[in-house]
């Protein structure tokens, strides 16, 4: 039963999910004394073997790259001072596309309702008065980011809760930058097709559009220490090259939509839990 503490409960598709989008909500929630609940839906065997070994390639073991990320994950947590952790191990889909999406106990695969009732069961555990996960996109179309939407929508409607519900985003603007960082620090970034950029310009949100912009900005090394605690993913963790600092001036606000509430709480506001506190 809930003690009155405040709860906060982020539902993620992989490991390193977590610190990539909410590390400094997590974080800074955590100091503040709110109970932060990280629910990884996946086991993350899709991600890259030892020396970046692709799956299906030689020397990538679907099994221990799923051990070592969820060793990396327990890191991760650490960092962040994360209360609880819950992993749904499914396992990992791959990106859109891939074999793996289609294989059998892949995350893509499981029926909505199934992990809906596994994450109301968790949501009716710990009684979230927020709730983090993606949009209906999964942000920028990974399948088990998807899923991850999906069933956290479903197991809303499953609880007789109302917490207050939002997605993670990013800012156009600072989608921009971004892609001027990876320039700066000597990433190889072709012109995209125009296929390529209409599919870009659809991922985060204007500006304007944006409910709730949080300043992690004193968290921000905690965030960039979390990034690093998944170092078998280096090499696809761009924002690790940049150094802590820029990292910071870069990552220090978290933007989220907020897209369901009972407190009446105005936006644009600067606080998950404004109108709960």
């Amino acid at each position: 039963m809930k003690d009155g503490t405040l709860t906060l409960m982020a539902v993620h598709a992989h490991p390193d999910d977590e610190a990539t989008g909410t590390g400094g909500v997590l974080a800074r929630y955590a100091a503040e004394g709110i109970r932060t609940v990280l629910v990884t839906c996946t086991d993350g065997r899709c991600g890259d073997g030892p020396g970046g070994a692709k799956p299906g390639e030689p020397g990538h073991d679907p099994a221990a790259v799923a051990a070592m990320r969820r060793q990396e994950l327990e890191a991760s947590r650490e960092v962040l001072k994360i209360s609880d952790l819950e992993t749904l191990d499914y396992a990992d889909s791959g990106m859109m596309g891939w074999p793996s999406n289609d294989a059998p106990g892949s995350f893509w695969q499981t029926p909505v309702e199934e992990g809906a009732a596994r994450l109301a069961e968790l949501m009716r555990r710990y009684e979230p008065d927020v709730v983090v996960t993606y949009d209906e996109n999964g942000f920028y179309g990974h399948p088990d980011h998807i899923q991850a939407h999906r069933i956290t929508m479903a197991a809303l409607e499953m609880t007789a809760r109302t917490p207050k519900v939002y997605w993670t985003t990013m800012p156009h603007s600072v989608m921009r930058r971004f892609g001027e960082a990876m320039r700066e620090f000597g990433e190889d970034v072709p012109e995209p097709d125009p296929a390529e950029a209409a599919a870009m310009a659809e991922i985060g949100l204007p500006d304007e559009e944006i409910t709730t912009w949080v300043d992690t900005a004193a968290f921000g090394g905690q965030k960039f220490d979390a990034l690093a605690a998944h170092a078998s993913q280096g090499e696809n963790i761009f924002f690790l090259k940049m150094g802590q600092e820029k990292f910071t001036e870069l990552m220090g606000v978290e933007t989220f939509l907020r897209v369901r509430d009972t407190t009446g709480a105005p936006v644009p506001e600067n606080d998950l839990f404004a109108g709960l506190r």
